[in-house]
């Protein structure tokens, strides 16, 4: 098999993304897994901070792992937006694949020290563990949002500069970016959001020199992702989808058998849905 490593290099070569989608609860491991599984793609199971405090660290590192090894497939663990050295520490010790340092929020300089930091401690782990930065601020939460969320601004101007990304990468070694090029977490209750930069995409992915990660994918359109992929995104995020998904799955499923107390019944429809937003993104991400 595979590192999550070359998987993402072949992605980049065949002009292809992996994707990443987030979870919660084991119920969603399954159904992202599965999704894959069926069209025999490599995955991403991503936890935020949030998401893995409710899951277990541990917990989740060693469930990933099992599959993996009992199906001999790549499914890959990813600590999405990570806030602190000491927690990106923690997911490098419990067996994560690749770990997020979101400085986004703090200053240039500062960012560019702790992520420095990460990727230190990650290339001394005595294993492959990749270190994704991040550089612009798209927002914090994924959730249903009436209109762009504080302290995001999607004109060039406020986007992700290709040249600071080119420092950025060059001064703190990390194996993957994650810009601001248009795109935001969360997704607009209209259900289609703002078309993403593709010519800044372009031109961060030419200046920076490593794989581009598009994060808060929820909401974006088939021709965004296809011509942001063609442009340099490797790997693509969505949660907000997946989470309103499992929602609607549990809704229908009481509406259908409101008497219903067994939640291996009651959820299975939840883990349907997710499972088919997993394989509608990877049809799109992988041109099938």
């Amino acid at each position: 098999m595979n590192t999550l490593k070359e998987y993402i290099n072949q992605a980049e070569n065949t002009k292809t993304a992996i994707g990443h989608f987030n979870i919660s609860n084991s119920d969603g491991v399954w159904a992202v897994f599965r999704g894959a599984q069926s069209l025999n793609l490599p995955i991403v199971i991503g936890v935020s901070e949030g998401e893995r405090d409710f899951i277990g660290v541990r917990q989740i590192a060693s469930m990933v792992k099992s599959i993996r090894e009992q199906y001999d497939y790549p499914i890959f663990l990813n600590a999405d937006h990570t806030y602190s050295f000491e927690r990106v520490k923690e997911v490098i010790d419990a067996g994560f694949d690749s770990v997020i340092f979101d400085g986004a929020n703090i200053s240039f300089e500062e960012n560019i020290d702790l992520t420095k930091k990460c990727v230190e401690y990650a290339k001394n782990c005595g294993r492959e563990v990749l270190i994704e930065g991040e550089l612009g601020f798209i927002g914090q939460s994924s959730k249903l949002l009436d209109e762009i969320p504080e302290g995001v601004s999607l004109d060039s101007g406020s986007l992700t500069d290709p040249e600071k990304a080119r420092e950025f990468v060059e001064k703190t070694g990390v194996d993957l970016l994650a810009p601001a090029v248009g795109n935001m977490h969360g997704m607009l209750r209209s259900g289609v959001d703002p078309k993403l930069n593709i010519e800044r995409v372009k031109a961060i992915r030419e200046a920076c020199g490593v794989p581009l990660v598009l994060h808060g994918g929820s909401g974006n359109s088939e021709e965004d992702f296809k011509e942001a992929i063609k442009n340099g995104v490797a790997i693509v995020h969505i949660n907000t989808e997946i989470r309103l998904a499992y929602r609607q799955g549990i809704m229908k499923s009481f509406s259908e058998n409101p008497d219903e107390v067994a939640p291996y019944k009651f959820l299975k429809s939840a883990v349907q849905a997710v499972e088919d937003v997993v394989i509608k993104k990877l049809k799109i991400f992988n041109n099938l």
